[in-house]
């Protein structure tokens, strides 16, 4: 297919037109290695081009001023030659003085009005050919007058040294206060050009000196407050991005307080960051790789606990045949368990196989599961009426009121109530949803715990604890559409969680967060995790 050119060019950008149709080969060229220079490098051809720049803004204005000053002082020799004329009867100069006033005021003729009276003081040439004139008498008026007359004479300034040789100007002059009264002179440029020329070949050495003087300055001023700094910030992430989890490689702030301070304290901060999670990382990994290999022997062992455990159904006792069922059930749950335990830390749990299910049988069963409760020392309160229902996965169900109600237990472990510790679960119907509430009267969460409260490995605040159990029971009640809440309470600790109906969306909290949980800090909080 032929590609329409036309169009293309149409839907080009300004840029990309600029890009295309006014930047040569040459200038691309010079472009590329303008980008592969360093900071320093830069920094110092800019700032010797900018001092340039605005020693050439100096410049002009200089020339333009010397050379009208220059013109003054020769229409000042020209008016003291008129006053020495004046002196003469007649006028009549001699030829050999003449001559010598012209020399000294070197011009070729010199002319003046005073008093509306027109004098020939000394004489032109009839051959003498005038090439250009110049009025020095001009007075602006206002500031923009002033700026065109300076632009003028800048102009003409600059001319001079582009003249050709040889050339005759004709300059006009006031002569004290009256605007009529003048002197006229008319001289060869070839002086004006050569003083010029030497002022300027001045100035510019002097503007080289102080353009190099300066440009090295203000580069070394830069330099060590800011292309240093950022070198230094550019090396310690190159550095650091060598070996992330070395934390020896994060840079050290230097302590300033202005924006290169600000940056590096923050990459610091980014670099400490980025070093922890990459660590935290490397440990999940290897837990991952350890809870694998325990996962595997562990399913054999429960496996033959299991086969032994079907031969207690033969045994006649009645005792056994009560609490058989129950064992065998908890073996079955504990191999399900091994199967599942490395899906935790995946992007989302495996969807629930939800049932409708009698909810106070199962916080029965998660009482036995965990020995509640437990004569003289905690008691187990079931706060719920006997035909409530909850749609949810049975095992994961269990999994979330064992999480809570065993870290409600370490936690009235860990500092014994008075007199006796007790743990409640209630749960009531609430349109569409059931909200289920496991309280404790423990220690509660110190408060350093509740940002954290829910992510692995973070929240726990027991000694030896992982942070999973609420974790886990976040991220279960998560995928069954719901949210886990810590409740305000006086004493001990009291969570919430919600499951939802199938069909019914949970709030715009839970739904947009997932698995994540809403946190309301309160004076109590929960069990350490």
């Amino acid at each position: 297919m032929l590609r329409d050119d036309k169009n293309e060019v149409a839907h080009l950008t300004f840029a990309d037109r600029w890009r295309r149709w006014r930047i040569p080969g040459w200038a691309q060229k010079y472009q590329q290695n303008w980008r592969d220079l360093g900071l320093p490098a830069k920094l110092l051809m800019l700032t010797a081009v900018f001092v340039m720049l605005a020693e050439v803004l100096i410049f002009l204005p200089s020339i333009s001023t010397f050379r009208v000053d220059w013109l003054n002082e020769r229409l000042t020799a020209a008016q003291l030659a008129t006053l020495a004329a004046e002196g003469f009867p007649g006028g009549d100069v001699p030829s050999g003085l003449r001559a010598e006033m012209l020399r000294t005021a070197q011009v070729k003729a010199i002319a003046s009005r005073r008093q509306g009276v027109r004098r020939l003081v000394l004489p032109v040439d009839p051959q003498m050919t005038i090439d250009a004139h110049y009025d020095l008498r001009q007075k602006p008026e206002s500031w923009l007058e002033g700026v065109g007359l300076k632009l003028e004479q800048i102009g003409d300034a600059i001319a001079v040294f582009f003249a050709r040789d040889g050339r005759t100007i004709r300059v006009l002059g006031s002569i004290g206060d009256d605007p009529d009264d003048l002197v006229e002179i008319v001289m060869p440029e070839a002086p004006l050009k050569a003083a010029l020329r030497s002022y300027a070949l001045n100035i510019l050495g002097v503007s080289i000196v102080i353009s190099l003087a300066t440009a090295a300055l203000v580069y070394f001023a830069l330099s060590r407050l800011l292309v240093r700094p950022m070198m230094r910030i550019t090396h310690a992430m190159v550095h650091f991005s060598e070996d992330p989890e070395d934390a020896s490689r994060i840079i050290v702030p230097t302590g300033r307080r202005d924006e290169i301070g600000t940056a590096e304290r923050e990459l610091s901060e980014m670099q400490r960051q980025l070093t922890g999670a990459l660590l935290q990382k490397t440990r999940l990994a290897q837990l991952g790789l350890a809870v694998s290999k325990i996962n595997h022997d562990l399913r054999g062992m429960l496996a033959n606990a299991q086969l032994l455990s079907d031969r207690l159904t033969v045994i006649p006792d009645p005792t056994v045949q009560r609490f058989a069922p129950k064992l065998i059930a908890s073996l079955d749950r504990a191999i399900n368990f091994c199967n599942d335990t490395l899906r935790f830390g995946r992007a989302e749990e495996a969807q629930p196989r939800r049932e409708l299910m009698l909810l106070k049988p199962l916080a029965e069963e998660v009482g036995e599961a965990l020995g509640l409760p437990r004569e003289g020392s905690i008691d187990f309160v079931l706060g719920m009426d006997d035909t409530l229902r909850i749609d949810a996965d049975r095992d994961h169900l269990f999994r979330i009121l064992s999480n809570f109600v065993r870290n409600a237990i370490e936690a009235i472990e860990g500092a014994p109530p008075e007199p006796i510790g007790v743990i409640e679960v209630k749960a009531w119907r609430d349109g569409r949803r059931v909200l289920v509430e496991v309280r404790d009267n423990g220690p509660g969460v110190p408060k350093k715990a509740r940002d954290h409260m829910f992510e692995a490995f973070i929240g726990s605040q027991r000694k030896g604890g992982t942070g999973l159990g609420l974790a886990i029971a976040a991220e279960i009640i998560g995928v069954h559409g719901g949210q886990v809440r810590l409740l305000d309470t006086a004493k001990g600790a009291a969570f919430q969680f919600e499951i939802p109906d199938r069909g019914v969306h949970a709030s715009a909290d839970g739904a947009a967060a997932g698995a994540q949980s809403t946190v309301r800090s309160g004076e109590g909080s929960s069990g350490a995790a």
